[in-house]
């Protein structure tokens, strides 16, 4: 059943997690300690009728729930932080059980991965999990799962994804695509096919998947945009890049949800804006 929602033109409050001091648009430091900053939400959306995207902030998850006050959390940059979002399969049993056991995972062995073939590892760990909890239950059967996000690291970001969900970089007015989009072929009038080439899980066997990694430095001062495809398909790239351009933090990530909800959400909608400063004064 398609849900009305009356849209407010005014963001909800942020929810803030953590204290950190802002400088411009970026996140500030705070006794010389520089920070990066994380505002996220998901949403099911207007069709759907229940939420199967999972998300991780380094230790914090929101595991196939609901939120539409953007969560804002400041984390110091040194351990790794893994920020990203898995998007269950649709059409699939238990796509919201699959997105969950991955996010839960990433959040409990994030903080030790460092290197590419660290995360390479931790990827092919989650592929592995999740073809065991489906082959324990019969209804859960080819369950899967998309997986998009980052690891920041002192020097470095690595950007990673398995699936359709996608990273942007978000730079001079405009947004890059840095994921690859595991998709087949679209077809006449398609901008992109719905059916994924590969998952984590989704199969009746184990398969191996091969997950698309690479990685920028960190130092210079940066934002990215991590999202499932609940806000790609609904909200044309032009108009992401306005909202994030104009907007920072929780208020960019209630700006999206509200321009994907304004073009009829037909799909769950998860997004997260990670912003990294290069102020070093306390």
């Amino acid at each position: 059943m398609r849900r009305r929602f009356l849209l407010s033109t005014a963001p909800p409050p942020i929810m803030h997690l953590s204290p950190a001091r802002r400088t411009g648009d970026h996140i500030g430091t705070v006794l010389g300690v520089r920070f990066v900053g994380v505002s996220a939400l998901s949403h099911d959306g207007l069709v759907r009728d229940h939420n199967e995207d999972s998300l991780v902030v380094g230790p914090w998850t929101l595991c196939a729930s609901v939120s539409i006050v953007p969560a804002t959390m400041f984390f110091p940059i040194g351990t790794p932080l893994v920020v990203a979002v898995a998007d269950g399969l649709g059409g699939h049993p238990a796509g919201e059980e699959a997105s969950s056991l991955v996010v839960t995972h990433l959040a409990r062995v994030g903080a030790a991965v460092a290197t590419e073939a660290e995360l390479r590892d931790v990827l092919e760990e989650c592929n592995r999990a999740v073809h065991a909890e489906a082959e324990h239950d019969p209804e859960r059967i080819a369950m899967g799962t998309t997986i998009a996000g980052l690891v920041v690291g002192e020097t470095d970001v690595l950007i990673f994804n398995v699936g359709d969900s996608r990273v942007y970089a978000v730079e001079d007015g405009r947004i890059t695509q840095l994921s690859v989009d595991d998709n087949e072929p679209p077809a006449r009038g398609q901008t992109r096919s719905p059916v994924v080439t590969q998952t984590l899980g989704g199969r009746f066997d184990l398969g191996a998947i091969e997950p698309h990694i690479s990685s920028r430095p960190s130092a210079a001062p940066s934002r990215y945009l991590v999202c499932s495809d609940g806000l790609t398909d609904a909200v044309d790239e032009a108009t992401i890049a306005g909202i994030v351009h104009d907007h920072d933090g929780g208020e960019a990530a209630f700006k999206l949800w509200q321009a994907a909800i304004q073009a009829g959400a037909p799909d769950n909608i998860t997004v997260a804006l990670v912003e990294i400063s290069d102020d070093q004064g306390a």
